[in-house]
């Protein structure tokens, strides 16, 4: 099967989307499926230093795997003062396409994200004739189509109209649903999924012990919506009762000056390790440094990172939100405190440290979980079925029909500069 895979962030974007990609490159290649990989990147100074941005190096695109990299100029127009193009990378994006389907026919067209690179390959479909796939990702879900008229058409004509739509949870794919008004049939369910192979305990290291004093763990990406913010004050409220305790924070994202800037205040007494971006295959030995993992969270369609830590052998404390708890469910393979709380934070992360048979508990039993639900060989699988189905099912006269959108007319509502987005496009 030829496969175009299309993505907004990929290598050396830091990002549990760039993991997921790449494992899933590897696995496709590796059933003998002929695989593009076609993405975005920022090639200015401002989208490098946000999010990391430059193109795909070679070295980390899976052997085998053709890899065409288009620069965001239309997001790029915010490096000279311009609201974002994403209407221009749109068309690019669509464009280099069918540019690969005339030199050689592909025969499914796969978006990682549903905006852009859904709009983009939805078009594509439509133009050429060759089924689309879409994952629908976090942003998608809770930001896209939240901030304008523009976005949420674009968005809602991906969810109506792409011929197949994956998601990595229920509880995700319900909020979508009630948000965009489409029905949660649309969406097949398929988990995220880590590398259990890279991903493991340290040896000699019982799943759930913890050293003296205990080393918290944030790995991910450096935004406020992730809830690292709300850790630091955790911290800070477990130190000000008397705990013993470090926190390492590693990853990079729009907020890490501000959360370096907060770490080094006196009243973190030292405790806190900003550690920076870190390469995926740099991330086990991280994890090995760490005892109980603290994913704050305020929502994702998926956490990677979470199931990272569970593969080696970390408990996990997290929030019970949406993409959250399809994963951990709460004194059984980890402990959920509420989102936005940091004094529920910090007696959720306490319990863990104090009650050591619960802590051992609760490790044990997210490693054999992930090992048994969430590894690379069970997602591969259900995502080459998704393949099989939409080629098998599809055809162009099958497709739904093309109502007017209510949200904007037949042809959508004009763009909408003032967008939030326009302005701060790496946060979409």
């Amino acid at each position: 099967m030829r496969i175009c895979f299309v993505s907004r962030r990929y290598w050396p974007a830091v990002s549990g989307m760039s993991a997921y990609a790449e494992n899933l490159l590897r696995a496709l290649t590796a059933a003998g499926h002929e695989v593009t990989l076609v993405s975005q990147y920022r090639g200015d100074r401002q989208g490098r230093a946000v999010y990391g941005g430059g193109p795909p190096p070679p070295e980390r695109v899976p052997r085998g795997v053709r890899l065409v990299a288009l620069e965001s100029l239309g997001e790029q127009a915010v490096a000279d003062g311009r609201p974002a193009d994403f209407e221009a990378d749109v068309a690019a994006l669509r464009d280099a396409v069918a540019g690969l389907h005339a030199r050689e026919p592909l025969d499914v067209l796969h978006a990682q994200y549903g905006y852009p690179p859904g709009l983009a390959v939805l078009e594509a479909s439509d133009r050429l004739g060759v089924p689309a796939v879409v994952s629908i990702q976090g942003g998608d879900g809770h930001w896209v189509g939240t901030c304008c008229a523009t976005h949420r058409a674009a968005v809602r004509r991906v969810l109506r109209d792409a011929p197949a739509l994956l998601i990595g949870s229920a509880s995700f794919a319900a909020e979508v649903a009630a948000r965009h008004r489409v029905p949660v049939e649309r969406f097949t369910v398929v988990p995220g999924a880590t590398d259990t192979e890279l991903f493991r305990p340290r040896p000699g290291r019982r799943p759930g012990a913890v050293g003296d004093p205990p080393a918290l763990l944030y790995h991910g990406r450096i935004d406020v919506r992730k809830g690292v913010l709300d850790l630091l004050e955790a911290v800070r409220l477990l130190l000000a009762g008397g705990g013993r305790l470090r926190l390492l924070v590693s990853g990079t994202g729009p907020d890490l000056d501000r959360l370096t800037h907060r770490a080094r205040r006196a009243d973190l007494a030292g405790a806190v390790e900003v550690l920076g971006p870190t390469g995926y295959h740099d991330a086990p030995a991280v994890y090995r440094r760490g005892d109980v993992f603290v994913s704050p969270t305020w929502a994702e369609g998926f956490s990677n990172t979470i199931l990272e830590a569970m593969a080696c052998g970390l408990p996990v404390v997290s929030t019970g939100v949406v993409g959250v708890v399809d994963c951990v469910r709460d004194g059984v393979n980890g402990l959920l405190a509420p989102p936005r709380d940091p004094g529920a934070l910090a007696g959720t992360i306490r319990r863990m440290l104090d009650d050591a048979p619960l802590r051992h508990r609760l490790a044990r039993t997210a490693l054999e979980q992930v090992r048994s639900r969430w590894s690379w060989p069970v997602a591969a699988g259900r995502i080459g079925a998704a393949y099989e189905e939409v080629r098998a099912t599809w055809s162009p006269k099958a497709r739904p029909g093309r109502a007017p959108d209510p949200d904007g007319g037949a042809g959508g509502p004009a763009v909408d500069l003032s967008c939030r987005f326009r302005r701060d496009p790496h946060l979409l």
